[in-house]
């Protein structure tokens, strides 16, 4: 079953997913952010696309790691949102998961900057970078966890 992964930002949401077997992370797409009714909307459109066990949804904490600023505020409320949504909409067995997301952005910016996609078409697709930085972390220390 696949994980779905979730970028969060002001203007768009990263989307990444796993292969079925949850072992390494693709970029999905972008979306930009319109209100989180329309967001969840459409996220539960991809969740239908396919056999998804969990999402995962990037916490942004502080250095220090803790939770309470703006964005992490509203990351929760998105999260209770979709939640929200799953339930009405039959998908309520799929586990939805904070995953520390502290440096995804600067690692995807690294990553599109070495790849030499710079100015706007490193805009459109840096939450979905993240999201697969995201994912693949999640994914491996999934996997170490599973390990032991």
């Amino acid at each position: 079953m696949r994980v779905l992964a979730l970028d969060v930002g002001e203007a768009t949401i990263g989307v990444a997913r796993s292969d079925a077997l949850g072992i390494t992370a693709q970029g999905l797409l972008s979306i930009f952010r319109e209100s989180i009714k329309k967001d969840t909307t459409k996220i539960i459109d991809i969740l239908r696309e396919d056999d998804y066990s969990e999402i995962v949804i990037g916490m942004p904490l502080n250095t220090y790691g803790e939770a309470k600023n703006e964005q992490s505020i509203f990351t929760e409320k998105f999260a209770d949102k979709l939640q929200n949504k799953l339930r009405s909409s039959g998908m309520s067995n799929i586990k939805v998961e904070f995953y520390d997301e502290r440096f995804t952005t600067k690692m995807a910016r690294d990553v599109l900057i070495q790849g030499g996609i710079k100015g706007k078409k490193q805009k459109d697709v840096i939450d979905k970078q993240a999201a697969v930085i995201l994912l693949q972390s999640y994914l491996d220390k999934k996997s170490y966890r599973d390990e032991r």
